[in-house]
């Protein structure tokens, strides 16, 4: 496994905060 992530892994975390954060608000 390499360190740190990758940018398609950066993009899928920030759309599931997204998608939380939308439903919470």
């Amino acid at each position: 496994m390499k360190k740190g992530f990758t940018l398609i892994e950066l993009l899928v975390v920030i759309a599931i905060i997204g998608m939380l954060s939308a439903l919470l608000l």
